[in-house]
């Protein structure tokens, strides 16, 4: 099927999710504009804007453009100080600001600063989030009750929160405040039980859309039994009579002045982080997990808020709530994104009157829940369990966002968590050198399909791009060993990154395994805690705060009736009779399997190579089976695979007669040429030829595998159990103990 049949198939679909986001943008457009000291076309308009121009010249596929949360506060405090006291020229002068930032943002897409997003930390983002929706409460919770709202600081004016219900409570023989303020505590009731029923019509319409659909039915009802509306006039949203009436224009008198500048340069730094966030979280609800090219989408994104600024609106965002009901209405294209501005044009042509019929209270109620929801208390449980570090900088962030803005929060945030990382680490110097450059090395690993990506040093906020850099490049489709065995220290952001990134790969078909995180010290169980590589890791880390890949290797091994152990105290000498360790000092064993059925243990094996300067340590993933009966000691591995081994201990390389095929793949040595000859029979000759390259190396009564000498996914070390047990079937002296523990 062609794109052009696709897109015209897919318009129905795309139509109804269009007109299902518009019932949500509709309140929220004109709640946002007025929260902003905005008419409440602005919000209309802006949405119009983003609507029409992202869908026609943006770079994501499902998203939902238009006002957003971030920035209420900021043009907020624009429009009332750049007109010093008059708020229509202090609107019109935030316009001016508005197109500059929409030209700025535009300016960042073709700078291909689509990656901006990815220098900030998580946690700093939740707090910066968590601020706005504080600000959002602190502010439209009066209103909300029909009062007007507080004058003084944000945190002064959270302090006063009690104050304000009690004043409500003071006024209650305003019958206009009080039916205001029940109207709104109602609407606000509305949204926070919307979720609990369960009516599969009621469920059909959008919360918001209930809310005005109540306000607008209560005027109806007193207009119908000839009653006024106890509600007072200067108390509802107030639409302009024409389409032309609803235009404002910037005025551009103050274009040379800092304070336009340092609004737009706030306004397109916060909308753009705000909307590279959005995308990314959106591109992860794809059903067909397509990736936007979010420098496009900057670029169309710059244009809208131009658009929108100068005919009067708000600046131009991606919004993930409605994105998101766009993705469970099962849009497939940006199509639905135009007919969301379709449909809100037509509302507002039709139903204007209508609207007007809505209290500024039951707008206000909307945007007391968006707060509640952006601030709720259960992020800070979610925080701390991550890690006490978390906690301190999500409220941090959001303390100084509260007292200052929301550009000084969010760096201040940044550079919290850089300290608090430096802290952790111990190595301030070279954490800071090496802060930057990761060394993310990938390669296809030869006979194999697989990809393999070693991270070096540091993983964190900071450089987290270069290794998604990485995984873009390889493909979704693909499967992917990540290697932080030589990774000092992992944050918390690039772990819920590779998490993305794990998810993402599994819907597409592909698959991303992490590996070398196990020896890292961790504070928490969570799967996202910060792990951190240092002297002072104990048995005790590596056994109570599991890994995904030890949370994996548990479940593969209760589900195989195998026996894990993630802690091993004691090094199994044993293994000095291999060539393979001869040359290395085996410290560290862990994450031990036993497999029942061929008496094989598999565990990741950490050991030096050389002395002082030049000691490299290496982590492997090896199987080792004991035997009950001896067989010729021997060395088989692939031509070139491990030079060092190939001549064990000065003996050449073997031919076995009739088998040109497997002399050219592989590498055969040994002390008794003879005896290993007659071993190698033509069925475990064919065997061989039919797998995958191990190494395989016998002592004479134990026998070594090893599949690459680096750590194993679990996928790979299943694979290697069982090519272990299949190989004991082709060898002529196949009786093994029937003792597990005498491997160790």
């Amino acid at each position: 099927m062609t794109a052009k049949n696709k897109f015209i198939q897919g318009l129905p679909k795309n139509s109804f999710a269009g007109f299902v986001v518009s019932l949500i943008a509709l309140p929220l457009g004109l709640s946002l504009a007025l929260a902003s000291g905005m008419p409440a076309s602005a919000g209309i308009v802006s949405a119009i804007a983003g609507g029409v121009v992202v869908a026609l010249f943006g770079g994501s596929y499902v998203t939902i453009s238009g006002p957003g949360y971030s920035l209420v506060v900021v043009l907020l405090t624009a429009v009332t100080t750049l007109g010093e006291g008059d708020l229509i020229l202090g609107y019109r002068y935030a316009l001016s600001a508005i197109v500059i930032a929409g030209a700025l943002t535009t300016l960042l897409g073709f700078l291909k600063m689509g990656k901006l997003a990815e220098f900030f930390p998580a946690s700093a983002i939740e707090g910066m989030l968590a601020a706005i929706g504080l600000s959002l409460l602190i502010k439209q919770f009066p209103v909300m009750l029909g009062l007007d709202p507080q004058e003084g600081s944000a945190l002064v004016k959270l302090t006063k929160l009690p104050l304000v219900a009690y004043e409500f409570v003071q006024n209650t023989g305003s019958p206009s405040i009080l039916f205001a303020g029940v109207l709104g505590v109602i609407s606000l009731l509305v949204l926070l039980l919307n979720s609990s029923i369960r009516n599969r019509y009621y469920q059909q319409i959008p919360a918001p859309m209930w809310v005005l659909l109540l306000s607008i039915g209560l005027s109806y009802f007193f207009e119908y039994t000839g009653k006024p509306h106890p509600i007072d006039p200067s108390l509802f949203i107030t639409l302009p009579a024409s389409l032309e009436s609803m235009v404002y224009y910037p005025n551009f008198d103050r274009i040379g002045s800092w304070p336009v500048w340092s609004t737009a340069i706030t306004i397109a730094l916060i909308g753009s982080v705000e909307s590279l966030l959005s995308i990314k979280a959106v591109d992860n609800l794809d059903p067909q997990r397509r990736r936007s090219n979010t420098n496009k989408d900057l670029k169309a994104l710059g244009l809208a808020t131009a658009i929108s600024g100068f005919f009067g609106g708000l600046n131009v965002v991606t919004v993930i709530s409605r994105s998101s009901v766009n993705v469970t209405q099962q849009a497939t294209n940006r199509s639905s994104n135009f007919f969301h501005a379709l449909f809100l044009l037509l509302f507002i042509v039709f139903f204007k009157d209508t609207l007007n019929r809505v209290p500024l209270s039951a707008l206000a109620a909307i945007l007391v829940y968006t707060g509640y929801k952006l601030a709720h208390p259960l992020k800070l449980v979610a925080a701390a369990k991550i890690g006490k570090e978390q906690l301190v900088i999500l409220i941090s962030t959001s303390l100084i966002t509260l007292s200052t803005n929301i550009i000084t929060g969010i760096f201040l945030g940044t550079l919290i968590t850089l300290i608090s990382h430096i802290v952790i680490t111990r190595k301030p110097l070279l954490f800071l050198g090496h802060a930057l450059k990761p060394n993310v090395l990938a390669f296809k690993e030869k006979d194999t399909d697989s990809y393999y990506v070693s991270v070096k040093y540091f993983c964190s906020f900071l450089n987290f791009y270069k290794l998604k850099a990485k995984l873009e490049a390889i493909g979704a489709t693909k499967t992917i060993v990540i290697d932080f065995s030589l990774c000092k220290f992992v944050d918390h952001s690039a772990l819920q990154g590779v998490e993305n990134y794990i998810e993402s790969f599994e819907k597409k078909g592909g698959t991303v395994s992490t590996v070398g995180l196990d020896l890292h010290g961790a504070k928490s169980t969570h799967p996202f805690a910060i792990r951190n590589l240092t002297t002072e890791n104990t048995l005790d880390s590596i056994q109570n705060f599991f890994t995904r890949r030890q949370r994996n290797l548990s479940q593969m091994a209760e589900e195989c009736h195998w026996a894990f152990s993630a802690a091993k105290a004691t090094i199994d000498t044993s293994l000095d009779s291999f060539v393979y360790f001869e040359t290395k000092r085996v410290v560290q064993q862990y994450n031990e399997l036993v497999d029942s059925k061929s008496n094989g243990i598999v565990q990741d094996i950490v050991f030096n190579e050389g002395e002082f300067i030049a000691r490299e340590s290496v982590k492997v993933t090896a199987l080792v089976i004991k035997l009950s009966q001896e067989i010729p000691a021997f060395v088989l591995d692939k031509e070139g695979f491990l030079d060092k081994l190939s001549a064990f201990a000065g003996f050449g390389d073997l031919t076995i007669e009739g088998h040109k095929a497997f002399n050219r793949r592989f590498h055969l040595s040994g002390p008794q040429p003879e005896r290993i000859r007659q071993f190698f029979t033509e069925d475990l000759i064919f065997f061989i030829e039919s797998q995958p390259v191990y190494l395989i190396e016998s002592s004479g009564d134990q026998l070594l595998i090893l599949k690459k000498e680096r750590l194993l996914s679990p996928t790979e070390i299943k694979a290697l159990i069982y090519f272990g047990r299949e190989l004991l079937d082709f060898i002529p002296c196949n009786s093994i103990s029937s003792n597990p523990e005498t491997l160790n």
